[in-house]
């Protein structure tokens, strides 16, 4: 059986021209018809005269460039006027005539060049034919002539504005396919910045370290173990990054939550940053994007620490609630900042971002006694 519902996507697929030709097939069909004999545009007026075989060929100019009216709108505009003032001339008064405001619309919609030229060649052709209507007998006065021309100019005005609410859609989509792409691109910087930046900077601190080991082969032993552990991890979590930028990736792809921070916190002890930390309650057992929210606050406060505050005490604290998850990150500034690459600036801004996109507050400001505090409200329950 024939599945209709798939007949206008096969229809779509056809040429444009084979489409259009079904509608100047089916107007010049029309218009031989005797049952539409009285329908037909007339124009001055003139008594109407009986179809002969020059009647076929000026229907047949008429409609038949309707085929050609979305590929070459000029040709087809041209061809269809000449077909009309012969068919007004010769008195026939065809349906046929359906064809000029037709191919008007389908140029103001499609024409790309020279659109005010033509516009202008043809209200100067409408003068003559007016008056050689006139010379052949015409009783139309001179008000008929005119309500017929702003007729033709509003059929013109109709295809103009359609062109121009698909130029203004188009830019719509153009800006919305751009800003998508630039939030994608900020969405990717700000992930591969949470990632290398905290394990880059915890793999040189830890290096650094090690360099003052020589003397301790034990020691130095764990601190080049914590260095390829840590790049380990780092390796893990960008494979899981570009799992996630992958177009065809499972959807199911875990991302980092509150339940990794012990393994997080652990991972900076051993990068030599004194961590204390504390959590209070239990996670809700839906809060969206939330505790991926919290996990990020947490590891670029602790990433800080180690670029900037190196050896300082280091507190962390989550708090959860019924709607939102509370993370104080804070040095009390005693330590000494290390030989770790510098700071953008983007780490705190991206999370900024973050936690103002679930409707929730962030702060980060230095301390009196030159430590520093990162604290972040996060409502829960937001879809990711």
């Amino acid at each position: 059986m024939i599945d209709f519902r798939r007949v206008p996507d096969l229809w779509s697929r056809f040429d444009v021209t084979v489409r259009d030709s079904s509608l100047a097939l089916l107007l010049a069909a029309t218009s031989l018809l005797p049952a539409v004999r009285n329908y037909g545009t007339q124009l001055g007026d003139l008594p109407t005269r009986p179809l002969d075989a020059a009647a076929v060929l000026v229907i047949a100019l008429e409609c038949l460039p309707l085929a050609v009216r979305r590929r070459w709108p000029a040709v087809c505009l041209l061809l269809v006027t000449l077909g009309f003032a012969l068919d007004q001339l010769l008195a026939y008064h065809t349906a046929g005539g359906t064809a000029l405001p037709l191919a008007l619309i389908s140029s103001g919609v499609h024409l790309e060049r020279h659109r005010r030229v033509i516009m202008v060649l043809l209200s100067a052709v409408y003068v003559p034919l007016t008056v050689a209507l006139d010379r052949s007998g015409s009783p139309e006065e001179l008000d008929g002539y005119v309500t017929f021309f702003l007729a033709l100019v509003l059929a013109w005005g109709a295809g103009a504005w359609l062109r121009s609410a698909r130029a203004a859609e188009a830019a719509a989509r153009l800006h919305v396919a751009e800003a998508t792409r630039a939030a994608e691109r900020t969405r990717i910087a700000r992930e591969l910045h949470d990632v290398v930046t905290h394990h880059v900077t915890a793999m040189v601190v830890q290096a650094e370290a090690a360099r003052y080991l020589t003397a301790a082969p034990e020691r130095l032993d764990t601190a080049l173990s914590a260095v390829t552990d840590t790049g380990r991890r780092a390796i893990s979590d960008l494979r899981r990054l570009l799992d996630l930028l992958n177009p065809d990736h499972d959807s199911d792809v875990r991302l980092p939550s509150v339940g990794e921070l012990h393994t997080l916190v652990e991972q900076t002890r051993r990068a030599g940053q004194p961590v204390e930390f504390t959590e209070e309650g239990e996670p809700a057992e839906s809060t969206g994007s939330a505790e991926f929210v919290a996990y990020r606050v947490v590891q670029e406060s602790l990433t800080n620490a180690l670029k900037y505050a190196h050896g300082s005490r280091t507190e962390v604290r989550v708090r959860y609630g019924e709607k939102e998850i509370f993370v104080e990150v804070g040095t009390d500034g005693s330590g000494a900042r290390t030989g770790a690459p510098g700071g953008s600036g983007r780490g705190l801004a991206g999370l900024r971002e973050r936690v103002d996109a679930l409707g929730g507050e962030f702060t980060a400001d230095r301390q009196a006694g030159g430590g520093f505090v990162v604290r972040a409200r996060i409502p829960a329950g937001s879809p990711s």
